[in-house]
């Protein structure tokens, strides 16, 4: 369906894609990665001792699969999931004439390690960052030594380098609009390759391979249910949106405050295990030091104990919920 209406962006049909098409499949991976992350969430937080791996290795486990996906339509179609869905190929180097379907061996490595490495880079960065970012928030000031200064000083300078990233990446676009330049990305640009729409000869040659024609219908229907579920998901924040309003918030009210249900067997065991005196601290069972409760499971702490707990785990000792440091609530009593 994509291929058969590649071209209707444009009166002329040429080779070079416009760049409504390139826009749109670059948007179809992006909201591929936020949705199985939050279904993954949902599992962890659901049940965490069975499915709280997925959560904690969730970026590699996501790098896996986008090598295996995309390492598979760049051997079979000269595409990524997305570009081929779109009824686009990547052709190799200047080469001006029409070609079949086919990258060099160095344009595939590339291009594979440029779709997939670098995404899971970033996302690791920006998620230390955040965790340095919680960390001065909280006021912590831990002994460093020279090797830890200068990481974090480059963390600190990836929002520039950042900034300087999607700067490349609006004046490539605009040269691409323009005609300027055959590449609307600089990583098309760092793999020495550009887009093309897909010929009549392209089609055939891929509807040859029977099992690549069944599997491309797959994806095409994993897509379309991607998009339908996001429209669902969208209808939902948007009913959340709704339901915590100023002019629902009577009915919150009324509903948060029925008294709270008792706590699961399981965690009754965990309590009774834990001692009968609720001033002791769970981890070094001695009497709370600067008390500290987790908002995810409601149990308190010594400051320093479920500080360095959560720092190394990212979960509550007790329940296993998943838990960050942005969840230490500090407790200040009248004797204090």
């Amino acid at each position: 369906m994509a291929e058969a209406g590649a071209h209707l962006t444009s009166t002329v049909v040429t080779e070079q894609p416009s760049v409504f098409e390139v826009l749109a499949q670059e948007s179809l991976m992006e909201t591929v990665r936020p949705a199985l992350k939050h279904a993954v969430k949902v599992l962890a937080e659901s049940n965490p001792s069975r499915f709280g791996f997925l959560w904690r290795s969730f970026d590699e486990l996501y790098l896996l699969l986008d090598l295996l996906l995309q390492n598979h339509f760049l051997s079979n179609c000269s595409a990524s999931f997305s570009e081929n869905f779109y009824g686009l190929k990547r052709v190799s180097g200047g080469r001006r004439l029409p070609v079949r379907l086919g990258l060099t061996r160095t344009s595939r490595w590339w291009s594979l390690l440029l779709l997939c490495l670098l995404p899971y880079l970033q996302a690791k960065l920006e998620a230390t960052l955040k965790r340095q970012r919680d960390e001065e928030d909280f006021s912590i000031r831990l002994a460093q030594t020279r090797s830890q200064r200068l990481y974090r000083a480059a963390v600190a300078a990836y929002p520039y380098v950042s900034s300087a990233w999607q700067a490349w990446i609006f004046c490539q676009q605009l040269l691409f609009v323009f005609g300027f330049t055959r590449t609307h990305s600089p990583l098309l640009w760092l793999a020495r390759v550009r887009l093309e729409r897909l010929n009549t000869q392209d089609i055939r040659d891929l509807e040859r391979k029977r099992a690549w024609w069944m599997m491309s219908q797959a994806a095409r229907g994993v897509a379309v249910s991607l998009s339908s579920s996001l429209s669902l998901g969208v209808f939902f924040l948007q009913f959340l949106e709704w339901w915590y309003s100023s002019e629902n918030q009577n009915t919150v009210k009324a509903l948060t405050s029925l008294p709270a249900p008792p706590p699961p067997l399981h965690l009754q065991q965990d309590q009774s295990e834990l001692g009968s005196d609720r001033r002791t601290c769970p981890l070094c069972r001695k009497p709370h030091a600067n008390a500290t409760a987790l908002s995810t499971s409601g149990f308190v702490f010594c400051y320093r104990c479920i500080y360095t707990y959560v720092k190394s785990n990212h979960r509550c000792p007790v329940t296993g919920y998943p838990t960050e440091l942005q969840h230490l609530v500090k407790i200040y009593s009248p004797e204090s």
